[in-house]
Formats: structure tokens, C-alpha cells, sequence
């Protein structure tokens, strides 16, 4: 089981090199990712974009330009529709956010023109996080894609949390379906959902994973807490993943992850043909190299 991000890292280099294309790829920091991704042979590059931008960011930058197949485009959308594409056809296993607003990066995911999602597919966000205060790395869901998702996208994001531990090499990841209380309040949609969603483990709807709820945060990652409140889980103090109720909490926790905690993370959207890499466009050069490299490795579980 992988525990630290680093070894992200290692596990994705044993894997047979992946196709990424690189959106608009015209900032220094996704250029610089994605160029010690192929130095470490994670990924072989295509880059859309303008060519004499890119060229010119790599000139000043020491990266080699020689290294990236390049695509010329002549602003961000058309950018972002020869990545997709190339998704698309087959020609791509995975696709990276670059120097591209995310309202336009998620739009051309969701057009089906591109053939990039499956009847019902729900794109989710799944962030992995390496907390120094938690014994192994947490994967969390959604802080970036969905708002307020509804039991049938918590449903999915489940599955997707279940891909992704079992990417890590957890053999039966354990989910913490967070909410305030484990009480089950009407009044709380977070207890009532996280309820169902415990039922539908029972009935065999989320096969390889471990589903319990609703659970408060400081039940989910500290069995002291778990064992006060007479909490009795397998999931309890020692949860792998965690569903947040909603955008609002799974936000604050990722950004004070990075922020008060320095946390070492790495980010992908799920659900479309293939991963997705979403970095902030503040992100740095190492979350990027991080989320390209989990990307690869889920890429590589789905074939």
C-alpha cells in the first residue's frame, strides 16, 4: 500500500509509459511538470497550444522543447478541443489542465461530440492528501467539481474513491461518509444520504470497499475520538477515503490541508474516458508532477 505521495511517484514509474496531452500548455509550470514527467518517463507529452509561446516558455525555462509533440491552437478553447480529441480517438490515456480556465477545460469533457463520457458518467473530483498528522494518505471527494452532489453522483464518487485506493494499492479502501453527526437527523441531508448509501453497501452496489456513515471528521481519522463516542467500525479512526456532504466542507478541508498543514498533495477528475489532471493554476510544479502521476496510474488500472 502506497502511504507517502513520493512513492506515487515510484509506483507510476513501473507502469508502461502513458499518452498525456497538456492542455494550453503554455505556463512555466505545467510545462515544467510535464517535462519531468517524461524525464522520469511517467508520460510521453503532447502539448496543444501556441507554438511560439510554448517554445519561447521552454527557451527561458531550460526545459526541452524537443521533448513535446506539439499542437499548434490558436487560443485556450480551440486548445482544449485538439486535447480532447485525441482523448477522444484513443490517442491520449490521460489529459492535464495547463494555462486554461476551468469552466472552458470542463466544458469540452462534457461535450459529447468528443465521446469523452459514458451514458450516466458523473465527473468527480478526487484529491489525495499526505497529512504529517494521519498515519497513511487520505483520499477525499469532491472539493472542486461538484457543488451539492445528489445519492446517485455520491454514489458514483464512491466507486471513484474505490478506483482510486485500489490504484494506491489498498485492497479494500474504507470510506468515511462525513457529516456533523452520526445520527441520523432529518433535518441534516448529510446523515439521511450517508444512511442510504450505507444500504446500498449492504446490498452489494460498491464491491472492493468498506462504506460507513455518517461519520464526523474526528471519528473518520482518530480512533480516540471513535473509541469517547463509542463508535464501533472497521472505517472508524481509520478511514482511507472520505465523502464530503458537499463542495463547501470538502473545499475548506483540502485548502487547509495545504495551507495550515502543509500537506503534499495530487488531484484528478474521474468519470471520463480518461483521468483528468486539474491543477489550480496556482498549484506548483510538484502537486502537478503528483497529479500526473496518479493520473497515470488510474490510467493504467482501466485498461
Amino acid at each position: 500500500m502506497i502511504l507517502k505521495i513520493a512513492d506515487i511517484l515510484i509506483r507510476a514509474k513501473m507502469v508502461p509509459e502513458r499518452r498525456m496531452v497538456l492542455v494550453n500548455g503554455v505556463d512555466r509550470h505545467s510545462l515544467e511538470a510535464a517535462h519531468q514527467a517524461t524525464a522520469m518517463s511517467l508520460v510521453k507529452v503532447i502539448v496543444t497550444g501556441s507554438v511560439k509561446v510554448i517554445e519561447s516558455v521552454c527557451r527561458e525555462n531550460g526545459i526541452n522543447v524537443s521533448g513535446f509533440e506539439i499542437i499548434a491552437a490558436d487560443d485556450e478553447e480551440q486548445a482544449a478541443q485538439e486535447a480532447a480529441k485525441l482523448a477522444g480517438r484513443g490517442e491520449a490515456d490521460l489529459m492535464m489542465k495547463g494555462l486554461i480556465s476551468s469552466d472552458k477545460y470542463m466544458r469540452v469533457l462534457l461535450n459529447k461530440e468528443y465521446g469523452l463520457l459514458s451514458p450516466g458518467s458523473v465527473l468527480s473530483h478526487v484529491a489525495v492528501i499526505e497529512n504529517e498528522n494521519y498515519h497513511k494518505l487520505l483520499i477525499v471527494s469532491d472539493v472542486a467539481v461538484i457543488p451539492y452532489p445528489d445519492l446517485n453522483q455520491k454514489a458514483a464518487m464512491i466507486k471513484s474513491l474505490i478506483r482510486t485506493g485500489r490504484a494506491l494499492g489498498i485492497e479494500t479502501p474504507k470510506i468515511a461518509l462525513i457529516a456533523p453527526t452520526e445520527l441520523v437527523l432529518p433535518v441534516l441531508p448529510a446523515t439521511t444520504d450517508a444512511a442510504l448509501l450505507v444500504e446500498m453497501a449492504r446490498n452489494g452496489q460498491f464491491p472492493g470497499g468498506i462504506i460507513d456513515g455518517p461519520m464526523a471528521l474526528d471519528v473518520a481519522v482518530d480512533k480516540e475520538s471513535a473509541m469517547i463516542k463509542n463508535i464501533r467500525s472497521p472505517v472508524a479512526g481509520d478511514a482511507d477515503c472520505l465523502l464530503f456532504p458537499n463542495i463547501d466542507a470538502g473545499n475548506v478541508f483540502y485548502k487547509m490541508n495545504t495551507k495550515l498543514c502543509n500537506s503534499r498533495q495530487a488531484a484528478i477528475v474521474t468519470g471520463a474516458r480518461v483521468p483528468v489532471v486539474l491543477s489550480s493554476r496556482g498549484d506548483s510544479t510538484e502537486t502537478k508532477l503528483n497529479s500526473i502521476a496518479l493520473a497515470s496510474l488510474l490510467s493504467y488500472q482501466s485498461q
